[in-house]
């Protein structure tokens, strides 16, 4: 037994040299090592992109529901886009949908990486020999280092410190100020409970306020407008700033002087108001009368009562004038004073101007440029009259 197992173990490497020799050694990992998943007589390859393959090796398991069916052949690297390409041996026996999924997970704690292939709920297809799964459906577990470096970087000057600072800091703060605080949240409480009381004024201003903000917005233009033409106002006032500023003094000095003009002639202002009483008790015992006699003075010859017959904003005269000959000669013969002394002496009727009554009617008179007449340029006797009347003598 002793002699032969020396000679055991020189067959054994012997075969694997040969089997190097004939096949072509790749290095380690591409011994065929115990105990890995059965892959059949007819396995297809998938290949799975992958942005951090963390530190995935060949020969690792590929899983379905946590049944090893295939392995890791190669991981290579896509300089297209940067991402690690990991070619999948799978068992041909294995159907999953053309659309599955590929994690990367770790089988314990400390345990080693493997590939699961997930499928979808909503699976079609079936994933062929070539396949490819692409970045958007493939990802990985958590690593335990990562879990460890976040927990040490919230222990350590992360968040948990920064509460127990917090966690001082407030204790610092309500220290002996207990009664302070308990009146501040009474305060808040009052003021949320006047608030909700409110809340539908508060809704209604809100409103007012979004309808005012749509009608600014529906003039922007004209307030535009408004802003772009104040710019030359403006610059006019700051132009005229000076003689704003001066007339605004002026105005100083001139109630200055003003309120001491008052002051010196307060006595004779008073003086004077008292002097107004007995007139203003006199306008005062006077009553109604005063305005009545005014409004009959305004209104002369025509008083307020006369008004009442005219209907309209105009009151129109209408006159009669009657120039018939006649009728004129008649109203001046009846006068007591001849108007026309002077000018036909030889009309008694008409040039006397006595108190008594004449027995006979007077002769007729002849009319200008009639035959008969004498006016013919002399503008005598009733010719003269109509000329001087008519202004027509020359």
């Amino acid at each position: 037994m002793i002699a032969r197992r020396p000679f055991s173990v020189a067959a054994a490497l012997a075969g694997v040299a040969l089997v190097a020799g004939c096949q072509g050694f790749q290095g380690a990992y591409s011994l065929p090592l115990p105990g890995g998943a059965d892959l059949g007589s007819h396995p297809y390859t998938v290949h799975a992109e992958f942005a951090d393959v963390l530190d995935l090796v060949p020969q690792s398991t590929v899983k379905v529901n946590d049944v090893a069916v295939g392995k890791v052949d190669s991981i290579s690297l896509n300089k297209a886009n940067w991402t690690a390409d990991v070619t999948l041996s799978v068992n041909g026996d294995v159907k999953l949908p053309a659309n599955a999924d590929a994690d990367l997970r770790q089988s314990s704690l400390l345990g080693e990486k493997y590939i699961s292939l997930v499928a979808p709920e909503n699976g079609s297809g079936t994933l062929a020999d070539g396949a490819v799964i692409p970045l958007a459906r493939t990802n990985r577990n958590t690593e335990v280092e990562e879990v460890f470096g976040a927990l040490s970087m919230l222990l350590n000057g992360g968040g948990v410190q920064q509460i127990q600072t917090i966690a001082k800091e407030l204790n610092s703060a309500t220290t002996g100020n207990e009664p302070a605080i308990r009146d501040l949240l009474s305060n808040v409480d009052t003021l949320m409970s006047g608030l909700n009381a409110h809340s539908a004024q508060i809704t209604q201003a809100l409103d007012g306020v979004n309808r005012l903000s749509a009608t600014l917005s529906s003039q922007t233009d004209q307030i535009a407008g408004v802003l772009n033409n104040l710019s030359p106002g403006l610059s006019v006032l700051n132009s005229q700033r000076d003689q704003l500023v001066a007339m605004l003094q002026s105005l100083s000095q001139l109630s200055g002087i003003a309120v001491d003009t008052i002051n010196k002639s307060q006595a004779d202002l008073v003086h004077d108001l008292k002097a107004l009483t007995p007139t203003l008790q006199q306008l005062s015992n006077a009553g109604t009368n005063l305005p009545n006699a005014l409004q009959i003075l305004l209104t002369f010859p025509f008083t307020d009562y006369a008004t009442n017959g005219i209907r309209g904003d105009y009151a129109n005269l209408f006159a009669t004038i009657n120039l018939n000959l006649t009728d004129v000669l008649t109203n001046l013969g009846r006068s007591r004073q001849n108007p026309l002394a002077g000018l036909l002496p030889g009309l008694q009727g008409l040039t006397g101007g006595t108190s008594g009554t004449p027995t006979n009617q007077p002769p007729p008179l002849p009319l200008p440029n009639q035959p008969g007449g004498s006016g013919t340029g002399s503008c005598g006797g009733l010719g003269g009259i109509l000329g001087t009347l008519l202004g027509g003598c020359h």
